[in-house]
This record gives C-alpha cells, sequence and structure tokens, in this order.
C-alpha cells in the first residue's frame, strides 16, 4: 500500500538547504545503476552458493553475523546533503522529503534515529583518535574453541593443530583481546585468561583501529546508518570485511586448506610476524572508510 508522500518544504527551509549540492537525474541515476552493479557482484557468491545449498565458513559469515538483507545493500542512496533532481521514486519513502523546488533529499533523522547515528559516530571518533593495539595475533578465534572442540562452530573443517595441541597455543599465549563481540563467544575456561574483561557499555573506551573485528565492523556501522550516508560506503566496507575476514580465518585453529586459505600460522614466531604486517595494513586501509563515515555522519546530524 502506497504511503503518503513526505511533507514538502516551505521556504522557511530554503537557508539551510542552500549549502546542499543538487545532483540532476543523469548523474544520480548512473550512480544508482553502478551502486546496483557493483552490490550484485558482491552478492553473486552467496546467491550461488545458496541456490545450490552450499555454506562458505569464510565469506558467509559477513551475511549471517551481519544479518542484512541483500536488499539493504543495493539499496542507493546519496547520503544526507544532497538533493536529487526528477526523483519521484523517492516521493513514498518517509525517509526522503520533497522541497518547494520538487527536488528529493533526505529528511532529517527522527530523535530516535538521532540517538543510533550518535552512537555511530562516537565510536568511530573514538576507535579514530587511539592508537592502533597488533598484539593480539587473532587468538580470539582459537579461545572460542579452547577445551571445547567437540562444540566449535565451524565443526565441519578439522583443527590445524587438533584439539590439544589449539589448546597449548591458548595456554601458551596471552589473550588480548578488547572486542566485546568476539571475547562473548569465547568458551568459559578462555575468559578468565583474558587481560581485561570487555563489556557491551565499554566498546566505547575499548575499540580500537587495529582491531580485526573492528575493522569488519566498519561495514555493520554503515549498514546501520543507511540512507543517511552514502551507499557507496556499504559497498567500500564490505569489501574490506570480507578482506579482514579472510585473515582473520587464515589466522584462526581451523584448516580452511581447502578453500584455497593459506594458514598464518600465529603458533609461530613467524606466523605473529605475518599477522601484524597483515593486522596494519587492514589498519591503514579502514582509516579513510572511518573518516568517510565520519565526515557522512556528521552530515547527517547537522542541525
Amino acid at each position: 500500500m502506497l504511503r503518503s508522500p513526505p511533507t514538502i518544504v516551505d521556504l522557511s527551509d530554503m537557508l539551510s538547504e542552500s549549502s546542499q549540492e543538487v545532483w540532476n537525474r543523469e548523474v544520480w541515476w548512473d550512480a544508482k545503476l553502478k551502486h546496483e552493479a557493483c552490490a550484485d557482484e558482491l552478492l553473486a557468491g552467496r546467491r550461488a552458493r545458496a541456490a545450490r545449498g552450499e555454506v562458505d565458513p569464510v565469506e558467509d559469515f559477513l551475511f549471517t553475523y551481519y544479518p542484512f538483507r541483500f536488499s539493504a545493500l543495493r539499496q542507493w542512496s546519496p547520503g544526507a546533503g544532497v538533493r536529487l533532481e526528477a526523483a519521484t521514486e523517492f516521493f513514498f519513502d518517509r525517509r526522503f522529503r520533497v522541497h518547494a523546488d520538487s527536488t528529493v533529499s533526505l529528511a532529517p533523522p527522527t530523535e530516535e534515529i538521532r540517538q543510533r547515528l550518535t552512537f555511530h559516530l562516537t565510536l568511530c571518533r573514538a576507535v579514530a583518535q587511539r592508537p592502533a593495539f597488533l598484539g593480539c595475533f587473532g587468538l580470539h578465534e582459537w579461545a572460542m574453541v579452547f577445551e571445547n572442540a567437540e562444540e566449535r562452530r565451524h565443526s565441519r573443517w578439522p583443527l590445524r593443530l587438533g584439539s590439544a595441541g589449539t589448546d597449548a597455543v591458548v595456554r601458551s599465549q596471552a589473550l588480548r583481546c578488547t572486542h566485546y563481540d568476539a571475547y562473548r563467544f569465547f568458551t568459559p575456561t578462555a575468559r578468565p585468561l583474558n587481560r581485561q574483561v570487555p563489556t557491551l557499555p565499554q566498546r566505547v573506551e575499548n575499540e580500537q583501529p587495529g582491531c580485526v573485528h573492528v575493522t569488519m565492523d566498519l561495514y555493520k556501522w554503515t549498514m546501520k546508518s543507511a540512507p543517511w550516508v552514502p551507499a557507496t560506503l556499504a559497498t567500500d566496507t564490505f569489501v574490506l570485511a570480507r578482506e579482514a575476514r579472510e585473515i582473520d580465518m587464515r589466522a584462526s585453529p581451523y584448516d580452511f586448506s581447502a578453500l584455497g586459505l593459506k594458514p598464518i600460522c600465529i603458533e609461530t614466531a613467524e606466523g605473529r610476524v605475518e599477522y601484524e604486517a597483515a593486522q596494519r595494513a587492514l589498519t591503514k586501509k579502514a582509516a579513510p572508510l572511518r573518516d568517510r563515515l565520519i565526515a557522512a555522519l556528521e552530515r547527517a546530524l547537522k542541525p
């Protein structure tokens, strides 16, 4: 059922609108088609596997742990601060509004949405201002199977060092996980071995840019901020999240060699050096994406 169109903005709003970009239909339609084509390419593997009833323990994580619909990644938006000409397609989306000159833009977020976007902004700013810690060596995945290998999430895949060997690595290394959503999956006997107890309320204080999961989470915060941030951020952060996930699994205790993934053997000194280099590279790639998300959120929250 069609919803009522958004309210037309009156002349009192024109002063604040004067600083907004205006995109003609050719420009924004081209951007929309390019975004949808990019999203379709990124979704192709998951769609094909679903049709065949197959799973991929690496990439599928991005569709299960981050449970966004395919249509959400495909959905195009210019983000806040942009007005679109000849954009009647958006007339019946209450998140958009029609201006007196018939252009369309995103409406200001509701108070509830502002609170959500403000949290995303606060977290991203805190992470951006914090130095990267690169000494965790991806041991969170090992802590998730510590002394409980029979209940591991990827039960179809063997452990490279077996159960006893995996446990020995955890006992020999310092667990320094700062990410709440990783820590909460530690086995009960692994949690006391971590140097801190990350909690959900302390997320802003704990999360740091060197964490592989924090890099992956850029995709989550971008998607949760849609449509008030540009859709290009969604596809860009997805690509980086997929790269980070691959590093995460290569450094895990699982043997994914059948998938063509060469292990990063963090149980060795050479492997820890390799992991730290990969972690540093991901941190460097994440920084400009985080800056883009911060800027987009600031525009969306501008009074």
